[in-house]
């Protein structure tokens, strides 16, 4: 998969500024909103959080890869948050992320929502990249670390 087809500088926020879970869903939606992509935001919200409520998204090392499955999207968009301070995001290690990737894709499409979701999960298990990504200062820094 071409993350560098679904990750742009409009999809990098730089300072999450909300500081839990529900509200880092919206904030994250909210700006994704912004690119036009969404059909419904608030039908995106609640496909998020109904993912949520089955299991958290919240992994480990600080990451959280929250997604969900709508219709509120025609195609497979993302947004990458950063949280300086951290979110309790219910994580595996009980730890506060402060990586955020988000992820909406279309109902009837499986396989792009599989393929972003490993690929994304594999580049961030390196903990040198997550401390450069948790230091970058520009929208570039980000991307260029996540799509080389």
């Amino acid at each position: 998969m071409n993350l560098k087809k679904i990750l742009t500088k409009d999809s990098v926020l730089l300072d999450l500024r909300t500081d839990t879970k529900q509200e880092v869903i919206k904030e994250l939606v909210t700006f994704m909103a912004a690119s036009g992509e969404l059909i419904s935001p608030t039908a995106a919200v609640q496909a998020v959080l109904a993912r949520e409520a089955k299991m958290s998204t919240g992994m480990q090392n600080g990451i959280a890869i929250p997604h969900g499955k709508t219709d509120a999207v025609n195609q497979l968009v993302a947004a990458i948050g950063i949280h300086r301070a951290g979110v309790d995001f219910d994580s595996m290690d009980g730890k506060p992320s402060h990586i955020f990737i988000m992820t909406l894709s279309p109902e009837n499409r499986v396989g792009p929502h599989i393929q972003f979701l490993a690929e994304i999960s594999k580049i961030l298990c390196r903990s040198n990249l997550r401390e450069q990504l948790l230091n970058a200062s520009t929208a570039d820094e980000i991307l260029n670390l996540l799509t080389v």
